[in-house]
């Protein structure tokens, strides 16, 4: 089942808001309330996994403010590279709006990973003749291209490919068929 970029990042905005409205409110609860010997976790100090005194384990405390939204922001923008087809409006080979964010995760990456290679494969619906879907796919593929190397990719890791109509994501003639035909998929090699 394909979904469409919106209904990812959607999905991935709606995970982040229930795993941050599960999140502890820092509360203290009085040591016999569950009926047992177990005290409570000191919240003002944190804990610490794997040493026990603060000599090679990880700290809770250690993390600041900072250091929480940035893993935050990475694992959202891992997320958005699960996103790898980008569609395009009928006879044009502009990138949408909605795609810019995620193509940016995607040049991130691609910079920070120099031996990644991507290969750009731009497609068109049926409809125009053979030449003219070959171009229209090449020039989607480049609009791409363009983008990630405006946003810090290297134009060495990418290549870019128009397959035209030839490969289909659906086979089909309406215009729900033929929009998801008009797309760029990014494959990492």
């Amino acid at each position: 089942m394909k979904l469409s970029a919106q209904t990812k990042v959607f999905a991935l905005l709606l995970s982040v808001g229930l795993f941050a409205g599960c999140s502890s409110t820092g509360e203290t609860v009085d040591g016999g309330a569950y009926g047992s010997d177990v005290e409570p976790i000191d919240q003002e100090g944190g804990s610490t996994v794997y040493g026990g005194d603060d000599q090679g384990g990880v700290s809770s405390s250690a993390l600041t403010e900072e250091e929480r939204m940035a893993a935050q922001q990475k694992a959202e923008q891992e997320a958005l590279r699960d996103i790898t087809t980008f569609y395009f409006d009928f006879d044009t080979a502009e990138i949408k709006p909605e795609a810019r964010d995620v193509l940016v995760a995607h040049a991130q990456f691609l910079a920070a990973n120099p031996g990644q290679q991507v290969r750009l494969e731009g497609h068109a619906d049926e409809r125009g003749t053979k030449e003219y879907n070959l171009a229209l796919g090449e020039r989607r593929a480049n609009a791409v291209q363009r983008f990630l190397i405006v946003n810090g990719a290297s134009r060495g890791q990418m290549e870019t490919v128009s397959y035209g109509e030839e490969k289909p994501a659906v086979m089909g003639s309406s215009e729900s068929v033929w929009a998801q035909n008009r797309r760029v998929e990014l494959v990492f090699e």
